[in-house]
């Protein structure tokens, strides 16, 4: 009998909480034909400026109830093409509480055609750590079709940029766009490693009432991705960023509840992350018990990863028995890496 020890393909991390402060479609100037951030966050059209107020009101009451440590993010809209004033007046707030003990760490979403180097060595100089693309792609037919407003090229021009820079890189793909195919998907995996970045989020294209998507939908001129196909992407895309040492830190959109009655198509599912992240722990150890050789008679898997092992309902007992391992030879245990067994 042979023994392997494995360890979970998934980076270790410091876990943090990420306090999110939503600006849906603030200094966006392109309108997406997949996108609507007061679905997809949950919240409606506010004034800059009570966003502001609300949200020093909010972190006064989080340090006086002692819930550090917190990062803080900017996120649903356009955070480097919002005026210049408040931009730095959000920084401004929350260096402010960084210094107080509050806060660790200053992220933003925003495009990468939003961008230049002194606006970047600005927003860092004044605190910002980490920057968020939503590239979504880097195909020039992909972008073209979902009235991004931009080419692959200021794609990656905007990830050059926030390299350069000094800040965190951290990408947002999304599989399925219109004009897309699995290939170019899978591309676009592979161009993201080219700027290694730190962290992933991967959003699936969905199909909002009252998206310009939702009307291409209707007339017959945007077909969306399967779940089978989706998650047959996802786990392949979550294979290679854990290879590359790449965070991936969201898999599908939250489910606010505004957001689930109004996804019209598209693959949606609510233990979506867990499915696919099974499907990439699989080909992990499908891959090691290929390159041993040898015929698998056990796997010992760490207990706080059974739901990831057996998959969604059970779902992924029969790939492992095609691979002679089964419900009989896979057990739980309290060590925390796997230990596959071969004869």
């Amino acid at each position: 009998m042979n023994l392997a020890a494995l360890r979970h393909p998934r980076p270790e991390r410091v876990k943090t909480r990420i306090w999110p402060v939503f600006l849906p479609h603030q200094g966006c100037r392109w309108r997406c034909r997949f996108c609507d951030q007061h679905l997809q966050t949950g919240r409606p059209d506010q004034e800059l400026a009570a966003i502001h107020d609300n949200l020093e009101q909010e972190l006064a009451g989080a340090l006086a109830a002692g819930r550090a440590p917190l990062e803080i993010g900017f996120f649903g809209g356009t955070f480097t093409a919002l005026p210049e004033k408040w931009q730095l007046r959000f920084l401004d707030l929350a260096r402010e509480y960084r210094e107080r003990g509050l806060l660790t760490r200053i992220r933003c979403s925003t495009r990468p055609d939003a961008l230049s180097a002194e606006a970047l060595a600005g927003l860092k100089a004044r605190g910002l750590d980490m920057v968020e693309l939503g590239v979504q792609s880097f195909s020039d037919r992909a972008l073209g079709a979902s009235g991004r407003g931009h080419d692959g090229e200021a794609a990656r021009e905007g990830c050059r940029l926030v390299a350069d820079s000094g800040l965190t890189l951290g990408l947002h793909l999304m599989p399925g766009l219109p004009g897309a195919t699995a290939k170019t998907f899978l591309d676009d995996v592979d161009a993201s490693l080219a700027f290694a970045p730190a962290t992933v989020r991967l959003y699936p294209c969905l199909v909002l009432e009252g998206t310009a998507l939702a009307r291409d939908l209707a007339r017959g001129a945007y077909r969306p991705t399967s779940l089978a196909a989706a998650l047959a992407l996802l786990g392949l895309a979550l294979s290679r960023f854990w290879r590359a040492g790449v965070e991936v830190i969201r898999v599908g959109l939250v489910p606010e509840e505004a957001l689930l009655s109004r996804i019209t198509a598209g693959p949606w599912h609510p233990a979506l992350g867990q499915r696919a992240a099974s499907l990439a722990l699989y080909d992990h150890i499908r891959a090691h018990l290929a390159a041993s050789g040898g015929r698998p008679t056990g796997l010992r898997y760490p207990a706080r990863f059974q739901s990831e092992v057996l998959g969604w309902r059970r779902e992924m007992l029969p790939r492992y028995q095609a691979l002679g391992l089964g419900a009989e030879n896979m057990r739980p245990w309290p060590e925390t890496f796997f230990l596959l067994q071969t004869g």
